[in-house]
């Protein structure tokens, strides 16, 4: 088995991220799926849809959750699914080299992946001359 990851962001971010990984690495080594927030949507009614994406990924060694924007509200809604069960792991500010960097080390469990995304976020912030 192995962990699931669970882009849950504003609308047009996680299906974009998961396009651009996809055609980067041919195919994604961990079951993964964007779940988006419409701007206007009221999070706690999109939670039942939220909990079943959640559950389509989770193969039973829990749930990674990469979120856009801490305190915004997709990453609310993730707190919420943190408190229905299945064991879930949410990082913030998800970017295309964290979820490459995921995608490289899905050999991890949920404990150690967390902090293997926010690497790959924070390097793949390089400031140089254009």
């Amino acid at each position: 088995m192995a962990v699931g990851v669970l882009l849950l962001t504003h609308e047009g971010l996680g299906t974009a991220l998961l396009a651009v990984a996809t055609r980067l690495l041919r195919q994604l080594p961990l079951k993964t799926e964007a779940f988006e927030l419409p701007f206007d949507a009221d999070p706690d009614l999109l939670l039942p849809q939220a909990s079943s994406a959640l559950r389509r990924v989770d193969s039973g060694d829990g749930v990674l959750v990469l979120t856009d924007l801490y305190g915004a509200s997709p990453s609310n809604l993730a707190a919420k699914l943190a408190r229905i069960g299945t064991p879930v792991r949410r990082v913030s500010a998800v970017n295309l080299p964290m979820l490459l960097r995921v995608m490289n080390y899905a050999e991890l469990g949920l404990e150690e992946l967390p902090a293997v995304a926010a690497a790959g976020a924070r390097n793949g912030v390089i400031h140089g001359d254009a």
